[in-house]
C-alpha cells in the first residue's frame, strides 16, 4: 500500500476552501470528505458546551451528528494549536490512506476559510487517560481480559504501521490520551499530527524532538533521532500504565513509587511483579499472563533501541505466540541515574532539576508537548549508556 498513490475526492460547496492557501496541498488527497463549515455547525448544534467532548492545547473536540446519520468526532483546531499547517496536512494524509481495525477512521476535514477542522468517526468511551488513569472520571469497569485485549489492540495496530505499510509509518506519539475506546471498548489508535514516514532503507529519521513527556525515547529525546523502536518505547510505558492503571509518574506517590518505570523494574528483580498489577482487579486476573505484559514492557523501555523488539514481536510476545526473552532484558539507567541526580541536587540546596525531561509531566497527559534538548546531564548519561550497549 503506498500512502501517496493520492486522488481527492470532494464534496459539499465550493467555498469550502476559499481563502485558505491550502488548497494545492490537499487537492492530491484521496479517500475524505471536505465539509463545510456550515455543515459542521450543524452537525454539532454550533458547537454547543453540550456536545464538548474534550479540549486541549490543539482545540476541541465536538460530538456531532453527520447529514447521514453517522455519529462523528469534530476536532476543531485553534488558531493558537500546536499542531499547525503541516501537522494538520500531516494528519490528513497519513490516516486517510490507510485502515485498520486499531486506528480511527477519518471520515473528511473542514479548510473553509481560517477554519481547521477534522472529523472522525465517533467513538463512545474517550481515550484511556480520561477512563483507566483518572480514577472517578468514568464508570467503566476494566477488567483483565479488558485491559489484556488493549493491549493486543494498540500493538496491532502499531505493529500494521511499522511493517505493512509503504512507507512506514512511525507515530512519535503514542501515550493514553492517543488510545481511543469505541463501545466495546476495542483501543483506535489516534492523532496522527506528529507522524512520519520512513523508508525500508532509512534507520531513522533525524528530526526536531516532539511528543509528550514521561513516553519520549531516550535516543529520541538527546539525539533527535526517531525511529520505529522510539514508537517501541513509548508502547512499553503505555503498557505498564494499562497493567498497573496509574499514569507513568505520580508526584503524590513515596519517592520510590513515583516513577512507573523505576517501579517496575524495582519490582522485576525482588521477582515481585504481580505487586504492580492494579489493585483495582482485586487479584483477578491472569498472573503469568500479567506478570508476562510487565516484562515485556520493561523490554520495550530499555534504553538501547537496539535492545528494543520489534513491534511485530511485541504483538507475538502478548499473544503467547513468542516467549519473552529475559536474557535481553537490561535495566533503564537512565531514569534512575536521573532520579538519582535530582535527588542528590536538593540534599545540596541546589536548584530542583527542571522535571521537563524523560519523565515529568505525564500528569498533563491530554496536551503536553516536547520541544528542544534534554539537560547535558541527560546527554552525558544517555551517551555513556549508549556506548556500554553497543
Amino acid at each position: 500500500m503506498n500512502c501517496f498513490s493520492l486522488f481527492f475526492r470532494k464534496r459539499g460547496s465550493s467555498s469550502a476552501t476559499q481563502s485558505t492557501g491550502l488548497d494545492l496541498d490537499i487537492s492530491s488527497i484521496q479517500n475524505v470528505n471536505l465539509y463545510t463549515y456550515k455543515e459542521l455547525d450543524i452537525a454539532t448544534e454550533g458547537f454547543s458546551l453540550a456536545n464538548k467532548k474534550g479540549e486541549g492545547g490543539f482545540g476541541s473536540v465536538y460530538k456531532g451528528k453527520l447529514i447521514n446519520g453517522d455519529l462523528a468526532a469534530v476536532k476543531v483546531l485553534s488558531t493558537e494549536s500546536r499542531q499547525g499547517v503541516h501537522e494538520f496536512l500531516t494528519e490528513i494524509k497519513v490516516i486517510s490512506s490507510i485502515e485498520h481495525e486499531n486506528l480511527v477512521k477519518l471520515y473528511g476535514c473542514c479548510v473553509e476559510g481560517n477554519h481547521r477542522i477534522l472529523v472522525y468517526g465517533y467513538l463512545e468511551n474517550n481515550s484511556l487517560a480520561q477512563t483507566l488513569l483518572r480514577r472517578g472520571h468514568s464508570s467503566i469497569l476494566f477488567s483483565w481480559h479488558i485491559r489484556r485485549n488493549i493491549c493486543i489492540g494498540v500493538s496491532r495496530g502499531l505493529a500494521f504501521l511499522h511493517d505493512e505499510v509503504q512507507p512506514h509509518i512511525i507515530h512519535r506519539d503514542i501515550k493514553a490520551s492517543n488510545i481511543l475506546l469505541d463501545k466495546d471498548l476495542q483501543p483506535k489508535i489516534s492523532d496522527f499530527g506528529l507522524a512520519k514516514l520512513i523508508p525500508p532503507n532509512l534507520t531513522h529519521i533525524s528530526t526536531h524532538v516532539a511528543g509528550t513527556f514521561g513516553y519520549v525515547a531516550p535516543e529520541y529525546a538527546i539525539r533527535n533521532q526517531v525511529t520505529r523502536k522510539s514508537d517501541v518505547y513509548s508502547f512499553g510505558v503505555l503498557l505498564l500504565e494499562i497493567v498497573s492503571g496509574r499514569a507513568n509518574t505520580n508526584r503524590h506517590l513515596l519517592a520510590e513509587e513515583r516513577y512507573l518505570h523505576i517501579r517496575a523494574w524495582d519490582l522485576y528483580e525482588k521477582g515481585e511483579l504481580d505487586s504492580l498489577v492494579d489493585v483495582s482487579l482485586d487479584r483477578d486476573f491472569n498472573v503469568e499472563e500479567a506478570i508476562r505484559f510487565c516484562k515485556i514492557g520493561l523490554l520495550c523501555i530499555q534504553d538501547s533501541l537496539q535492545l528494543r523488539p520489534s513491534m511485530s514481536t511485541v504483538f507475538d510476545m502478548l499473544i503467547g505466540k513468542r516467549d519473552v526473552n529475559e536474557e535481553k532484558m537490561t535495566k533503564p539507567y537512565l531514569i534512575f541515574q536521573f532520579v538519582e541526580a535530582k535527588d542528590q541536587g536538593k540534599q545540596k540546596g541546589k536548584a530542583e532539576v527542571e522535571e521537563t525531561s524523560l519523565l515529568a509531566g505525564s500528569e498533563r497527559q491530554d496536551d503536553s508537548s516536547l520541544s528542544g534538548t534534554m539537560s547535558s546531564f541527560a546527554t552525558m548519561t544517555f551517551t555513556s549508556i549508549y556506548d556500554r550497549s553497543n
